[in-house]
């Protein structure tokens, strides 16, 4: 049955490999990489991934940008989250972006210095929805890597949207990653959510630089006790079944939301930044 319908796949393939999902007999992971605009320059791009969405994925793409840039590296951030935007408001800047020329973009700069770009940089109101279909999802993707000018960056972090759709399979295949960091939460669910990460990362070909279990507990502010509300998580567990050499603990921080919300991330306590910065 499984040989029938590989079968199937191959005869109806289309030869487009950015839309598709096929681990087949053609398939040459990431051998369709696309160029930035002459003068870009990346050392390290580092998607953050989530088999799920609501565990954090944007709060901790911020945080390993924070950290990255207080070791005084040269930082942007594509928001590849196209219909699910969070960046602009996280560091406080919803504006938009402006054009270097007719077919380049400009970064938007944060308060520190981080540069970024995301559709809500180019959309005059913040709350209006993107209603677009995969491919046009995916090419703005593209476009936010080949049509801005990043210049010479240190690290370009990718915050990716939850699952294995379009748009990740777009990144995984157009975007020169280095690595992935995959975000979680401690609940006995995402262990299998964790597992479809990885192994869309193996077929890709793209390594997994670390796991960051988010919300991973809380301290009394009584006795300093570590207290876990969603239970003892597994990050450990699943990081020596998947040989990931490395792991972050995020607590439930108040503060953390409120900075959110009211766009001051670059603010954050550096304890907290401290507990990704291993991961860089």
């Amino acid at each position: 049955m499984a040989e029938e319908y590989t079968n199937v796949q191959e005869e109806e393939c289309t030869h487009d490999c950015s839309s598709c999902g096929a681990s087949c007999s053609e398939r040459a992971p990431r051998a369709n990489l696309e160029e930035p605009m002459a003068g870009t320059v990346v050392k390290k791009m580092i998607g953050v991934v989530s088999g799920k969405g609501g565990v954090g994925k944007s709060m901790v793409t911020s945080l390993l940008s924070v950290a990255a840039s207080r070791e005084g590296k040269k930082v942007g951030i594509l928001d590849a989250d196209i219909t699910g935007p969070s960046i602009p408001k996280i560091f406080g800047r919803e504006v938009m972006a402006t054009a270097k020329d007719e077919n380049t973009l400009n970064p938007v700069i944060t308060k520190t210095g981080l540069s970024m770009m995301s559709v809500n940089n180019l959309l005059p109101n913040s709350e209006d929805p993107v209603l677009w279909r995969g491919p046009i999802l995916a090419g703005a993707v593209k476009q936010f890597w080949t049509g801005v000018d990043w210049g010479e960056l240190d690290y370009l972090f990718v915050d990716m949207p939850p699952g294995t759709g379009d748009v990740p399979l777009t990144v995984f295949q157009s975007l020169p990653l280095t690595g992935i960091i995959i975000v979680t939460t401690p609940q006995d669910l995402v262990s299998m959510i964790v597992a479809k990460a990885v192994r869309m990362a193996e077929q890709m070909a793209v390594p997994i630089l670390g796991i960051v279990e988010n919300m991973s507990y809380m301290e009394c502010p009584d006795c300093g006790k570590k207290l876990y509300p969603f239970g003892e998580g597994r990050a450990e567990e699943l990081a020596k079944k998947y040989s990931i050499s490395r792991v972050a603990h995020l607590p439930i921080l108040p503060e953390l939301a409120s900075r959110s919300d009211a766009g001051d991330i670059e603010n954050v306590p550096v304890d907290v930044t401290n507990a990704v910065k291993d991961l860089l």
